[in-house]
């Protein structure tokens, strides 16, 4: 028995009736300076309201010392190993969102599991200082519109903002109710219904060049509208078309391949020769292509033959490019 399932055991124990000091040990199976130091964490980290009551010669919980009422364990039974999950889920958290704005939901159940391991050998700071995310493409996020964004979607209040389409460099000028924030390949995009469009739209957070928040109710949209919108194709572009590729990578790109998903509705097997085939449903082709190019000569776009000759139209200026 741990010392965390100690002091659960001590506090269901005490409040059933006090006990002596012999008759905790005898419980717990500890020696005495085990159960005093059990007694002393409980006390002076958990605000266990526990004294000695020496009229009757057994420790016992008193409600009416100055810090009884902050003393409370957590609802759940945690193990050692549980409380470390924990933390670790914590501490990725912290890496992929810039802002914080989580931070003050998550931190005091934080800090109370660090207390609840301090005297254990292992540490989360262990895990945080051996485990490192690196994001690849990550673009900055500016961290007040994203603390702004966060505050709108959990009080579902309207946003103004000021956008930039780099697709064509236009910038105008929403009023959007907030659906959902999504993060996809290290970077966050916010689902919204356009006020101006009168349809949901999606926008890169980066793109935000001005916020504010009105004092506005946002319009409720149901979640498998913007599903629709976003969820049938491939990458984070939308359309009203959804088409089928089909791509053959060779055996040696396969073996990377054939574990990766693509899309969740994607479709992949083996042919006679070794080459994977994957086929994957796509509205708009400009995410698949850049995807497709980076494996090179290893991957071969079967079908349809528009999006083949698309693939093969940027080859042939890239070899333009080069071949000066």
């Amino acid at each position: 028995m741990n010392q965390i399932e100690r002091v659960y055991k001590i506090d269901r124990l005490l409040r059933i009736q006090p006990r002596s000091a012999i008759a905790l040990q005898h419980e717990l199976e500890v020696s005495s300076a085990t159960l005093k130091r059990d007694l002393e964490y409980m006390r002076s980290r958990l605000y266990a309201p526990i004294v000695f009551d020496r009229s009757i010669g057994a420790y016992k919980l008193d409600d009416s010392l100055p810090d009884s009422h902050r003393y409370a364990l957590p609802g759940l039974w945690f193990s050692a190993a549980e409380i470390h999950a924990l933390l670790a889920l914590q501490h990725l958290i912290h890496e992929i969102e810039p802002s914080g704005f989580m931070q003050p939901h998550i931190q005091p159940l934080a800090e109370r599991l660090e207390k609840l391991l301090e005297d254990q050998k292992t540490s989360s700071e262990e895990f945080r200082n051996r485990v490192h995310i690196i994001g690849l493409g990550k673009r900055n996020q500016n961290p007040v519109f994203f603390e702004k964004i966060g505050h709108a979607l959990i009080n579902r209040l309207r946003l103004r903002i000021r956008y930039l389409a780099r697709s064509t460099a236009e910038t105008t000028q929403r009023e959007i109710s907030p659906l959902r924030l999504i993060h996809y390949r290290e970077n966050w995009y916010l689902d919204a219904w356009c006020h101006e469009r009168n349809a949901v739209r999606n926008f890169s957070v980066d793109a935000i060049e001005e916020l504010e928040i009105l004092e506005v109710a946002a319009i409720n949209v149901e979640l498998e509208h913007a599903e629709t919108s976003f969820g049938n194709g491939y990458g984070i572009f939308s359309g009203n078309e959804i088409k089928t590729a089909k791509l053959r990578f060779s055996p040696t790109r396969a073996r990377w391949v054939a574990n990766e998903q693509w899309h969740p509705h994607q479709n992949g097997s083996f042919d006679e020769t070794g080459h994977f085939v994957l086929e994957l449903p796509y509205a708009d082709h400009r995410e698949l292509t850049m995807d497709i190019l980076k494996h090179g000569p290893d991957c071969e776009v079967l079908e349809p033959a528009e999006l083949r000759e698309h693939v093969f139209s940027q080859i042939k200026a890239m070899q333009k490019k080069y071949s000066g």
